[in-house]
């Protein structure tokens, strides 16, 4: 019994109206409260039903609105369906008469639209739009005026065509003066006197200028060709209208871009790396010793034909020290007196060749250190196509240059040191040559007398 008053009174809260917040305290008034909340839930359910038939025949107008708009649609497009397919025949007969009419106009006008596209872009990369901005802006308009309708070029448009073609023409055999914006090569721009020269280089301050592409203005190249050509340029600039020698590029550019990314002298010897390095210190140890012999040899050949052409032996030179023997000993043998002439010759010899071998040495050494760079380098390559493979010639580049430049040097420095071995070997040889000469005329001498 318990039970069923609890499951009641729960019942009664779920049910209970809004308004009725009192709780029970006996079943009479549990009672009262249900039948209370039942007849609200019927009152909102009769009020919901006449809201949805209120509605219902809104919606059915609503519907029927629509249908009459859409009918009205459908009537509208069938108009202009029909409207389009004629004004598509009176298009195409129309573009049949045009055509008939211009009959080779047509291809005129077509070359013409190709003539100004190309004009346009050969006008954005000249030289002389630096002087005269703008040009190729109304050609590119007409090309896609042309192109993107049917419409005509004007008299004057087909004249601007022939005025922009016939400029390039005249202005490709002048050279030109004036000022304009120029971008150095350490990024400032400044405006300074700029000398065109036709249609193919730009000079200012003795320096060639590039132009940057789809612009009208013009850099200077940040680096600059040899001082063969940078000579000429500033000879241009010189010139008050005087014919002078210039290094021109008739691509306009092209092979002056190429010649500039050429490496120099000082960046191929980098690119020999440590064994070009090492060929280049011992080329130079060598020329320093080579000088040195030639000096000492040239200033001791001196003193050796002076000492021939006096008898009394001086002690500056070797033929003098070898001559001093003989009044050294004046009463020895002959054979006694020939020994020690031998001794001071031997004596001599060593200052006379001093040095020489290692020249000889240089020599034949350079050309190995080369072959060792050249083997290094090509191991490089070898690493670089296993690594990356063939498809860019950029990563070998490295290891060839190193591979040629290495070869290069040593033979640079091989050639010049066996021509200075050979030509202080036979000075000296020369020297030891009269040495021996007047030592045996010493011997001869004291044995005529002996006799």
């Amino acid at each position: 019994m318990l039970k069923l008053k609890h499951c009641i009174a729960a019942l009664a809260l779920v049910v209970a109206a809004p308004g009725m917040s009192q709780e029970p305290v006996n079943l009479d008034q549990l009672l009262q409260q249900l039948k209370a909340g039942k007849f609200a839930q019927s009152q909102a359910n009769e009020e919901r039903e006449a809201r949805f038939r209120a509605e219902a025949a809104q919606q059915q107008q609503i519907l029927r609105e629509a249908i009459a708009k859409r009918d009205q649609l459908e009537q509208t497009s069938a108009r202009l369906e029909s409207q389009f397919e004629g004004n598509e025949r009176d298009l195409a007969a129309l573009e049949d008469a045009l055509t008939q009419r211009m009959g080779s106009l047509k291809e005129l006008f077509g070359v013409l639209q190709q003539v100004a596209g190309d004009t346009a872009s050969n006008l954005r990369n000249s030289y002389v739009s630096v002087e005269f901005p703008g040009r190729s802006d109304a050609l590119n308009e007409l090309a896609e005026k042309m192109g993107s309708s049917s419409k005509l070029a004007t008299i004057e448009e087909i004249e601007s065509v022939w005025f922009a073609l016939q400029q390039e023409m005249t202005e490709s055999g002048k050279v030109s003066e004036f000022s304009t914006e120029v971008t150095l090569a350490n990024g400032e721009k400044t405006t300074k006197p700029v000398i065109r020269v036709g249609t193919f280089n730009m000079v200012a301050d003795g320096k060639y200028l590039e132009l940057i592409p789809g612009t009208d203005a013009v850099a200077e190249l940040v680096r600059q060709p040899g001082s063969r050509y940078l000579d000429t340029a500033e000879a241009l600039e010189q010139s008050n209208d005087n014919p002078v020698r210039f290094g021109l590029d008739p691509t306009g550019g092209s092979i002056l871009g190429l010649l500039v990314q050429a490496p120099g002298l000082k960046e191929r010897i980098d690119q020999g790396s440590t064994v070009g390095y090492i060929i280049l210190a011992l080329g130079v140890i060598g020329l320093l010793i080579a000088l040195e012999r030639f000096v000492t040899l040239t200033l001791m050949g001196g003193k050796v034909k002076r000492q021939l052409k006096n008898d009394k032996a001086q002690q500056d030179n070797p033929l003098g020290r070898v001559m001093a023997v003989k009044d050294k000993y004046p009463d020895v043998d002959t054979e006694t007196l020939e020994l020690k002439l031998s001794e001071a010759i031997l004596r001599e010899v060593p200052r006379i060749t001093r040095n020489l071998t290692f020249i000889k040495i240089i020599s034949v050494v350079a050309p190995l250190l080369g072959l060792l760079g050249t083997v290094t380098g090509m191991i490089n390559t070898f690493q670089a196509i296993t690594l990356f493979g063939t498809g860019d010639p950029k990563l070998m580049a490295g290891g060839i240059s190193q591979a040629l430049v290495t070869t290069v040097l040593g033979l640079v420095v091989a050639i010049p040191m066996t021509l200075l071995f050979a030509t202080l070997n036979t000075r000296s040889k020369n020297l030891v040559h009269v040495l021996q000469e007047q030592a045996s005329g010493i011997i001869a001498e004291r044995s005529e007398r002996g006799h």
